[in-house]
C-alpha cells in the first residue's frame, strides 16, 4: 500500500513540474503527408524530444525557437502512409535534474489525394537489375543525409516558392503507371519549358547534385535541423555538394531528365527523413519565422 501511495505522489511531482511549461500546436488536425508544427514554451529546460505513438514509433528534437525566447520549437511530419485518428505524442524534457514528461494529441485525417495516369517506357518503368542497383544506391545515399539532422538553423527569412508558374501535378496524387498503381507522387510539379530558371526556396548547404536515375539532374539543400528542399529533372546544374546556397539564388535550369514525361521542375521536401507536401511545409515553417 505504502509503495502505491509513493508511485502516486511521484506521478504527481512530476505533474504539478510538468504545469510550468506551454505546448500548443500551430494546428492540431493535419492531412497525411502534412506537417505539424509544436510549440513548447518554458525556461531552464534541457533536452526536450518527442514521439508519437503509433504503429512505427516516430521521435523528434525539439530545437531552440530562433524567432522567440524561452521557446522550443518541433516539427512533426505525418507519413502519408500513417492512418487518419488521433493520436497521442509524449513530450519528454529535463528541468532541475530530473526528467519529466507530458502529452498532447494530435488529429490526423485523410488528404483524400486524387489518382492520375502516367504512361512511360518500359525501361523507364522498371530498370534492369544493373540499374535496379543504381536506384537501391541511390535511395539509401539520400536517406543517410536525410536522416542526419543538424542543430544548425541555416535560414533567417520566409521561404519563398522556387518558381512562378503553374502546378501541373499537386503532392500526393496517386501515380498509376502504364495501368498499375505504383506510388504517389511525391512533390509538386511546376510547369517549366527547359532552361528556365530555379531558384533556392531558402539559405543552405547542398547535400546532392548529381544525376539519378528516377529525379535525373538533382539539387538537395539542407537547410538546417532536419529540413530539406529537393529540385529534379534539371537540365544544368549550377553548383555542388557543400556549396552554401542564398535565399533566391537560381540553383540550376529545368529540364527533362530521369523518368519523366516531358520538361517540368519537380519540387519537394524531407522534414526529419519523411516526405511531405512542400507548399504545406512553406507555409508551416514561414508561420515560424513569424511567430
Amino acid at each position: 500500500m505504502i509503495y502505491k501511495k509513493l508511485i502516486l505522489l511521484f506521478l504527481f511531482i512530476i505533474v504539478a513540474n510538468a504545469n510550468d511549461i506551454k505546448l500548443y500546436f500551430q494546428n492540431n488536425t493535419v492531412n497525411n503527408a502534412q506537417t505539424a508544427l509544436l510549440f513548447l514554451e518554458a525556461k531552464n529546460i534541457s533536452e526536450p524530444k518527442l514521439t508519437l505513438m503509433s504503429k512505427t514509433k516516430f521521435n523528434q528534437k525539439f530545437y531552440k525557437n530562433k524567432f522567440l525566447d524561452n521557446s522550443y520549437y518541433a516539427l512533426v511530419p505525418i507519413s502519408y502512409y500513417l492512418s487518419p485518428k488521433e493520436y497521442k505524442l509524449i513530450i519528454s524534457y529535463i528541468k532541475n535534474g530530473k526528467k519529466l514528461f507530458k502529452s498532447i494529441k494530435l488529429k490526423v485525417v485523410d488528404g483524400k489525394y486524387k489518382s492520375e495516369v502516367i504512361n512511360v517506357s518500359k525501361s523507364k518503368l522498371k530498370p534492369n537489375k544493373q540499374k535496379a542497383k543504381r536506384t537501391k544506391q541511390e535511395y539509401i545515399e539520400a536517406m543517410n543525409i536525410y536522416k542526419a539532422q543538424s542543430d544548425e538553423l541555416l535560414w533567417n527569412e520566409e521561404f519563398i516558392y522556387p518558381m512562378n508558374s503553374k502546378i501541373t501535378s499537386h503532392f500526393g496524387t496517386k501515380r498509376v503507371y502504364n495501368g498499375f498503381l505504383k506510388s504517389y507522387h511525391s512533390g509538386t510539379d511546376y510547369r517549366a519549358k527547359t532552361g528556365t530558371n530555379i531558384i533556392a526556396v531558402n539559405s543552405g548547404v547542398v547535400k546532392i547534385a548529381q544525376n539519378r536515375f528516377y529525379s535525373g539532374n538533382s539539387i538537395i539543400i539542407d537547410h538546417g535541423q532536419g529540413v530539406y528542399s529537393c529540385y529534379f529533372h534539371l537540365s544544368k546544374m549550377y553548383y555542388k555538394v557543400g556549396d552554401s546556397i542564398k535565399k533566391g539564388q537560381v540553383i540550376g535550369l529545368s529540364g527533362d531528365t530521369g523518368r519523366i514525361t516531358g520538361p517540368h521542375l519537380h519540387f519537394s521536401f524531407r522534414i526529419g527523413s519523411v516526405q511531405v507536401d512542400p507548399l504545406q511545409a512553406i507555409d508551416i515553417l514561414n508561420k515560424l519565422a513569424n511567430k
